[in-house]
Parts: C-alpha cells; sequence; structure tokens
C-alpha cells in the first residue's frame, strides 16, 4: 500500500529585523520519513539576495538541553537551521546603519524551519529539546580568529527575551565565560558609533 505524500512547500517571513528572514524549508514526508531541502540555490537565491556565491563553510553544533550559545554577529551572513532537537533562537541587530537596529527577534526552531541572518545581525540559541541539539549553521564565509563582528551577551535584561530556560550565569556547563561577559546591546551600539 502506497501512502499519500505530504509536501510542504519553501516560504519566507519577514521578520522586525531587516534582512532576516524565516524559512519554511521544502519538505515531502511518506510512511518511510521526511526528506527536507536544506538549501537549493535556484530557490533561495531568488529570496535571499545577500547569498550569492555560495556557502563557504557549515558547522554542525550538538549542544545539550538549557546550554545557550551566542549572541554573535560576525561579518558574514548564515543560513541555520536544527538539523535534531529544537532551539530556540534569539536574532540582535546590531548594524549601526541598519533602519531595524537594536531590534531583537526570537524564533523557535525545530527541523524544517530555518533563519537567514544577515551580516552583522547577532545570532544564539539555547538548546531546548530533551536530548541533544544538532544546529546547523552555512556561512558565506570561512571563519577566521580575526574576522570583524561583535558580540552581546544572553544576559542582557534590556534584550526583553525570555529564555525557557533560566540561565545561571556562573554554570559554565551552559554559558561559556566569553558569552557570559560580553557587552550588552546598548555598549555594543555604542562603540560602533564611535
Amino acid at each position: 500500500m502506497v501512502s499519500e505524500l505530504v509536501v510542504a512547500e519553501f516560504a519566507t517571513e519577514e521578520t522586525a529585523i531587516a534582512g532576516l528572514l524565516v524559512i519554511n524549508a521544502r519538505s515531502v514526508t511518506d510512511d518511510r520519513g521526511t526528506v527536507r531541502e536544506l538549501y537549493r540555490g535556484s530557490v533561495y537565491s531568488s529570496e535571499v539576495s545577500d547569498v550569492t556565491q555560495g556557502w563557504r563553510q557549515i558547522n554542525l553544533t550538538r549542544t545539550r538541553r538549557g546550554a545557550v550559545r551566542g549572541l554573535h554577529g560576525e561579518a558574514m551572513a548564515k543560513l541555520v537551521t536544527v538539523a535534531c532537537g529544537s532551539a530556540f533562537g534569539v536574532y540582535v541587530d546590531t548594524r549601526p546603519k541598519s533602519s531595524t537596529s537594536g531590534n531583537v527577534v526570537t524564533v523557535d526552531l525545530i527541523p524544517g524551519k530555518q533563519v537567514f541572518v544577515p551580516r552583522g545581525v547577532c545570532n544564539g540559541f539555547q538548546a531546548t529539546s530533551e536530548h541533544d541539539t544538532e544546529y546547523l549553521y552555512f556561512f558565506d564565509a570561512e571563519w577566521r580568529p580575526t574576522m570583524a563582528g561583535v558580540a552581546v551577551t544572553p544576559l542582557d535584561r534590556a534584550l526583553g527575551v525570555t529564555w525557557p530556560i533560566p540561565i545561571d550565569p556562573s554554570d559554565r556547563d551552559q554559558i561559556s565565560e566569553k558569552d557570559a561577559a560580553a557587552p550588552t546591546l546598548s555598549a555594543t551600539l555604542r562603540r560602533q558609533v564611535l
């Protein structure tokens, strides 16, 4: 017996941050499971004009429940999603000349839901699934230690973010010392204006 195919078409949604898009990837599901298109150049390039040269680096992190990574905004565009599990994504516009500078967007990420993060927009997440979360990053440039970028502490109350799992600033299994000690959003924006 052949089951009916369930097809979810590619769709994008604009957000309160200029250029930050929430993407529902195309998927096909049948009795065997689901096939998701993580990226198809001909489709994505028509919606995400910032990426024309292709992806230069792809990373996959495995993160335990409650742990936080970020908030980091490097000089490269990113396409992020979860391959397995779920995450609470947080995105902060730190671009000084952006019409949405200072805006914060949160997205509940599950497999099939992606976020396109423009250059200079901070990206971070908290793993929320019971088992480890695998978070996938596509980068349009290769990361290097001297790359320009900014960071904002996820602990900044002025962001107005309610993390699904409370963050203990002293728990290094939950947040790195570097991320906890990063500047606040207002300090980051002030530095870029000077």
